[in-house]
């Protein structure tokens, strides 16, 4: 069958990550169902929304039977529908993230069953977490890392590793194929303030971004001065660009090398959140001396992210290619003009 003809649901499709996905698959070819209840962001226009092959639900995944039957006509789910945030949601919403994410998933996968049964559909394709590596004291994280090292303490990584323990019951009890696939701090334009971010104070500035580098871009931009980042700047992340996850993420869903498998999906470059600060500062304001103020860090900020990416690499024959240059020249002009239309 030509990917012409094939359909993919995609749950999330309005989401950050969701958006790049949706593109590359109609890039390549797919016909693509997606489904959001707008709860991030609220209701966001994308540049495909009249796309022929794109077709769109504003509704729940929590919702089963239309899940099930969107499910049925499609050859693949890339199930990406979550409550999600960055650091600041672990805190306020430690609860929600856990039930409300064991929520969706039981519903997907329900409705996944049904259609692998009863339908068309070949595959799932979970979007998992880095934060499933959270409790890790050992560098870089490998595929297998998660059963071997600690639980993660915060409710989202554990969420987020209960994913994959659904992925694989489903396939041990209903031979559902699954695919995981574990991002890595994803970097790209599209992400506005979230309806539900809590504002905390960062100097003169309210810190509502959900990603640390529009955060930083946001506060530079408003004219900062010191600038404000979340404890001593130490933090060590893979910044992945939201384009080159989406390819990472369909060749998982494509790939029969990827059948019941896992893949961490990141570039290779580590840099702290003070080189991060520097580099974004020498990209808006020249050689202005920089003083960085550091606030009380969370509970949960992760002193270190660090993926091992060779799997992906010598399994499906992928990488990610996008500097971090090349990431912010992209971002930095979309955060500059979000904020001078008030919407950052």
């Amino acid at each position: 069958m030509s990917t012409a003809q094939q359909k993919v649901l995609v749950s999330g499709s309005a989401g950050f990550i969701g958006g790049y996905v949706v593109e590359e698959l109609l890039r390549r070819g797919y016909k693509v169902v997606g489904i959001d209840n707008y709860s991030k962001y609220g209701k966001v226009e994308k540049s495909y929304d009249n796309h022929p092959d794109y077709e769109f639900y504003e509704e729940d995944a929590r919702n089963v039977d239309l899940m099930t039957k969107l499910l049925m006509d499609c050859d693949h789910f890339i199930a990406g529908a979550a409550l999600i945030g960055g650091i600041s949601y672990f805190h306020a919403y430690a609860y929600d993230l856990l039930a409300t994410n064991e929520r969706i998933m039981a519903s997907q996968c329900d409705a996944a069953i049904e259609a692998h049964r009863n339908g068309r559909l070949k595959k799932v394709t979970y979007l998992s977490s880095s934060m499933v590596f959270e409790s890790t004291e050992h560098w870089p994280s490998k595929e297998g890392d998660e059963r071997r090292v600690p639980p993660p303490l915060s409710s989202y990584g554990f969420q987020k590793l209960a994913v994959e323990y659904f992925a694989k019951a489903a396939w041990d009890q209903y031979q559902l194929p699954y695919t995981i696939v574990r991002p890595f701090n994803c970097v790209g334009i599209g992400e506005g303030r979230a309806l539900g971010d809590v504002e905390v104070e960062s100097g003169n500035v309210k810190l509502a971004m959900s990603h640390v580098v529009p955060d930083i871009v946001q506060k530079i931009v408003k004219g900062q001065d010191p600038l404000h980042i979340l404890g001593e700047g130490n933090q060590v992340r893979h910044y992945t660009y939201g384009g080159d996850l989406a390819r990472g993420i369909v060749e998982c869903m494509e790939q029969e090398a990827a059948f019941n498998n896992d893949f961490n999906i990141s570039t290779p470059e580590s840099t702290s959140v003070r080189e991060l600060a520097e580099v974004i500062w020498k990209k808006v304001k020249g050689d202005a001396p920089l003083t960085l103020v550091s606030d009380p860090a969370y509970e949960y900020d992760v002193q270190k992210r660090v993926p091992d990416v060779t799997k992906a690499k010598e399994v499906l024959g992928f990488e990610c290619t996008t500097t971090l240059d090349e990431m912010l020249d992209e971002v930095i002009p979309w955060v500059t003009q979000a904020v001078a239309d008030g919407r950052l």
